[in-house]
């Protein structure tokens, strides 16, 4: 929930939408030869590209290290470069998110989210993240989705948990402008993982490092690690599958290749992870836990025990496991009116729902309405919503929880504990969160991923995650003398 974005709008803009749209015709395919048909010219591909990563850099944010930064742009280069398309103006970077991701935009502009660079082992699989995106943009998969879309209004915008519409597509957790460039076809997802294996082996990397990092992803799944993963293995084929289908390209690279030659680097690719944020971003609002804490706005309040909390541009998100149950903190941009009951009754019956009963109320010290309001029945049941709105030094947050009208009575009590929680940081409080840093670890003997866990901060990695963080399935121990990446907090 970031300071600087929540009151910023998420969509292209029209005047790039209607340039986009304003040609159709037939264009040879980069990669294949093959004559297809898109709504965009190479030219408005870059012009699009270069406006859209305008957006993507100001409401994700650039991550604060020049150095990484420089060192992903160098290994990008060099392998767009050798790929079917070197003429582009090439552009790639490090974005200051917590997912685990990597997306393109057409025209050549490639991301990674810092995310995703924790659970890297080493420089071939960051060859390989940054080939296969380079590979979607080569073979025109990006073009080709916005041609699909048939001119529906392009980014994401995470809908209104109270929305039954927004429930019903199960958008809530999806965040940040890649998601929908990610959704390509089975075929283009096997395509750029070819593609990235030969423009990593081709460049001088070991092009096996697009196999370890699809194995690496899938155990993360397969693990129910980081937050983040949904927003890459979601919109993919599965991972276990892409890896059985690349195998052959990179057996045939091989016949090639003299991989003995080939870098890895894994040393060198470690030592520049050394201090890399690991998780929320303090400056965004911080995820502890149970706990949400803003610094920056000066806020905190608590999540039910075990509920899974995400962190979003615009919104913070929590749903019980299992269930489709949900709570939702999001900030009021322009409220119509201060007045809360009429604010809150005008803003919920636009969602489609009614009020049952509310008042106004104080939440500790500050001016709050709190009220139960019914949603319109649909095919996926009668929504009910338990909803705050509260005032905080002029600035209103709406702050609920929602449920199927069936089930709210057991989740009621927990929704009025979380909207009750909120409460103010002080200055001292706020300055005392800082964000968790990557560090290394060598293994001794008789450690284990739980013990290292909990010596290293507990709760800020699983151990299912950490082990896969470092490169190995869940059911293997680490083995004494290993350099490990562990992430510690406030360091």
């Amino acid at each position: 929930m970031a300071h600087s974005l929540i009151m910023r709008g998420r969509y292209l803009s029209a005047g790039a939408l209607l340039g986009v749209l304003c040609l159709a015709g037939c264009a040879r395919n980069p990669v294949t030869g093959a004559r297809e048909f898109v709504m965009m010219t190479e030219a408005q591909e870059i012009a699009l590209g270069r406006e859209s990563d305008a957006q993507v850099r100001s409401q994700m944010g650039v991550y604060d290290d020049d150095e990484l930064q420089r060192y992903v742009a160098e290994i990008g280069l060099q392998m767009a470069a050798r790929s079917h398309r070197p003429d582009l103006p090439w552009s790639f970077a490090v974005v200051d998110s917590p997912a685990v991701n990597a997306f393109a935009i057409p025209g050549g502009y490639i991301y990674l989210t810092r995310g995703i660079m924790a659970f890297l082992g080493d420089e071939a699989d960051l060859a390989g993240v940054i080939g296969h995106e380079i590979g979607h943009v080569t073979a025109r998969h990006s073009v080709q989705s916005y041609t699909r879309a048939s001119g529906a209004q392009l980014g994401l915008m995470v809908g209104s948990i109270f929305s039954p519409a927004a429930r019903a597509v199960g958008g809530l957790a999806e965040s940040g402008l890649g998601v929908l460039f990610l959704r390509y076809g089975r075929e283009a997802e096997l395509q750029a993982d070819r593609l990235g294996a030969g423009y990593a082996g081709e460049s001088g990397w070991d092009p096996t490092g697009v196999r370890d990092m699809l194995t690496t992803l899938s155990r993360l799944s397969d693990a129910g690690g980081s937050r983040g993963v949904p927003g890459w293995l979601s919109t993919h084929p599965a991972a276990a599958d892409r890896v059985e289908r690349v195998g052959p390209v990179i057996e045939e690279l091989e016949t090639r290749l003299d991989f003995s030659e080939l870098r890895v680097n894994r040393a060198g690719y470690l030592d520049r992870l050394d201090g890399l944020m690991y998780g929320d971003n303090p400056d965004q609002g911080i995820v502890r836990g149970r706990d949400f804490l803003h610094p920056p706005l000066r806020f905190a309040l608590q999540f039910p025990e075990g509920w899974e909390v995400i962190n979003t541009e615009t919104q913070v998100v929590a749903k019980q496991p299992g269930e489709e149950v949900y709570m939702l903190l999001q900030l009021v941009t322009d409220p119509a009116t201060r007045d809360l009951e009429r604010l809150a009754g005008d803003t919920m019956r636009e969602s489609g729902y009614r009020l049952e009963a509310g008042g106004d109320t104080q939440i500790g010290d500050l001016d709050a309405f709190v009220g139960t309001f019914t949603g319109e029945r649909t095919d996926a049941g009668e929504p009910r919503a338990r909803v705050a709105y509260i005032d905080y030094a002029g600035t209103i947050y709406i702050l609920g929880g929602l449920s199927d009208v069936d089930a709210y009575d057991q989740v009621e009590s927990e929704f009025n504990t979380t909207i009750r929680s909120f409460r103010s940081l002080s200055a001292a409080e706020a300055e005392d969160i800082r964000p968790n840093r990557l560090r290394f670890y060598t293994v001794r003997e008789g450690d284990t991923w739980q013990s290292i866990a909990q010596n290293s901060g507990e709760g800020i990695i699983p151990s299912n995650t950490l082990a896969v963080m470092n490169g190995v399935s869940v059911n293997e121990q680490p083995r004494p003398g290993d350099r490990i990446k562990i992430a510690v907090e406030g360091n």
